[in-house]
């Protein structure tokens, strides 16, 4: 690593406030796949499996801030705001405000392509960074950094004007034409003690979005998310024949 590498990680450490993470860990979490197959000599390590970490501890990180929060929430609450602040194009926002893109190392293709500024990019990047903090700091000293990183989106009048997707689109619908939107679920994989959903939203037999998640609730929140964010949805609704 030259001395050049070595300035700019550090001035994302002072930024982050990452003080106790080694310099050769976080160079690693800003590795993407791209860069590292493009340069074996270097025998660089890549960030997937740092994203795979840092995705669980954020998962965990927000459901027990979450919990503690909202004590008088039930799971079918609590599981759409987790949705809101844990989904890409917050953790890629997280990025963002901290230019992590600024610091990726990437191969030639994807740095043509514009990945410094794709979503998916940023957010696997930011994950692969927490997954670095939480080899680097105990349990507190992870969750109070990731909850200053995560305060725009963990915002209590945030959540309860974004998180229920489904009350949102039903309004909307019912609005617009007095009627009901309905669920139904395309696609269910895994064993019966780790099911994963796919299930889509309709309105008059048009698919208005599609969801994923661990319950149908979640999977159900998630296809109203994707709903709700079509800039071409009320053009949508009102268009379908009668």
């Amino acid at each position: 690593m030259d001395d050049e590498r070595k300035r700019q990680l550090n001035e994302l450490i002072t930024s982050m406030g990452l003080g106790e993470i080694s310099i050769e860990l976080l160079n690693t979490a800003l590795t993407h796949p791209s860069f590292a197959h493009e340069n074996p000599g270097a025998k660089l390590e890549h960030n997937q499996r740092l994203e795979f970490l840092g995705d669980a501890v954020i998962g965990t990180v927000v459901g027990e801030y979450l919990y503690r929060t909202y004590p008088d929430s039930p799971e079918g609450e609590l599981t759409p705001k987790r949705a809101v602040v844990v989904c890409s194009p917050t953790l890629a926002e997280a990025a963002r405000r901290f230019n992590l893109g600024d610091y990726l190392l990437l191969g030639k293709g994807e740095e043509l392509s514009g990945g410094r500024e794709r979503a998916s990019l940023l957010a696997d990047a930011f994950e692969a960074v927490v997954g670095a903090l939480y080899l680097s700091l105990d349990w507190p000293g992870v969750y109070r950094r990731l909850i200053g990183y995560l305060e725009f989106a963990l915002n209590s009048q945030q959540l309860s004007q974004r998180g229920n997707y489904k009350t949102r689109l039903q309004e909307l619908v019912q609005r617009l034409t007095g009627q009901m939107v309905s669920y139904s679920v395309l696609k269910e994989s895994g064993p019966a003690h780790c099911k994963y959903f796919t299930v889509g939203v309709y309105f008059r037999g048009r698919e208005l979005g599609r969801g994923e998640g661990s319950t149908k609730k979640e999977a159900e929140q998630q296809a109203a998310k994707a709903a709700m964010e079509q800039l071409d949805l009320e053009a949508a609704v009102r268009g379908t024949k009668r």
